[in-house]
């Protein structure tokens, strides 16, 4: 393929098991695209859907998954640590080949026009995409999550960019844009005391004047009866995920608390494992473009 686009679409179900295979079929049934990754999180009750092929095709199979996922998803049954406003909460484009961000970022709107017409889900453009500046952020259009969109979706400066002042019943409303690659990084805390890892998100994501291009949130992971810092690096060639786990590992001790395993969430850049790698092992002069086998490799 010489155009490669990637999707990554996360679905609000991580526990029903015939659900998720359900929507992810929809992918595997779309000619010309590749589903390279999906994994679910009971406790978030959430899945993460990574395929990517030629951008035509890549636009029918999010909208297919989409269609699937308001079938089959309804929102006013629906809990999980992870905040969400849609039965498909977020579709991101993210060009890989042959593609520029302003060719994406006009390939996300005729998805979001598709998604609106065809899955009948009200569309926010966002990231790259976005209409206005207050929707770049996906953290400010979704602040209200489902239950509060319906009201939210009233106000001037909130109407979705495509099928108006609404919510669908079910699958409520999906933030639709052309972004960058992102890393999904979870780090886990040997507490259950989730307030810690609240604390430790504020200080670090940006918004509150922490690490440049790190959004973060501390959950509750039930099932392990454990606290986690869920982070999104937007930009990992900025802050590396190694000063992230170290500034979470540093603030942890604060509370007596140890950092006791971390998560890559979906597929990850080769490039923010290899600088880890240079980090952690001090490598000196290290040439991740010369030493590194699999950059040879076409």
């Amino acid at each position: 393929m010489e155009r490669i686009v990637e999707c990554v679409p996360n679905i609000s179900e991580g526990r029903r098991k015939d659900v998720i295979e359900a929507v992810v079929n929809e992918v595997r049934s779309t000619p010309n695209v590749m589903l390279l990754d999906y994994s679910s999180d009971e406790s978030h009750n959430r899945s993460v859907i990574t395929f990517m092929g030629e951008p035509a095709a890549v636009v029918d199979a999010a909208v297919k998954l989409a269609k699937k996922a308001a079938e089959l998803i309804d929102l006013t049954k629906h809990t999980g640590e992870h905040p969400r406003m849609g039965a498909v909460d977020v579709i991101p484009l993210i060009p890989i080949r042959g593609i520029t961000k302003e060719e994406t970022v006009e390939l996300s709107k005729k998805l979001g026009e598709r998604v609106c017409i065809e899955a009948d889900i009200p569309v926010f453009l966002y990231e790259d995409s976005a209409s206005a500046p207050n929707r770049t952020n996906l953290a400010a259009i979704r602040k209200g999550q489902f239950e509060g969109m319906a009201e939210k979706v009233q106000q001037d400066e909130w109407a979705p960019d495509f099928g108006g002042r609404r919510i669908h019943p079910t699958a409520g409303v999906v933030a639709v844009g052309c972004r960058m690659p992102l890393v999904a990084f979870n780090i886990n805390l040997s507490t259950s005391d989730v307030s810690v890892a609240s604390k430790i998100a504020k200080i670090i994501r940006r918004s509150s004047g922490g690490l440049d291009c790190v959004k973060a949130l501390g959950i509750m992971l039930e099932d392990r009866n454990i606290a986690q810092v869920s982070i999104n690096m937007t930009d990992f060639t900025r802050t590396p995920l190694y000063r992230v786990l170290e500034m979470v590992r540093f603030e942890a001790a604060r509370y007596g608390v140890q950092v006791i395993g971390t998560e890559i969430i979906g597929l990850t850049p080769m490039r923010a494992l290899v600088d880890c790698a240079e980090y952690y092992l001090q490598i000196e002069n290290f040439d991740a473009d010369k030493q590194v086998l699999e950059n040879y490799i076409q």
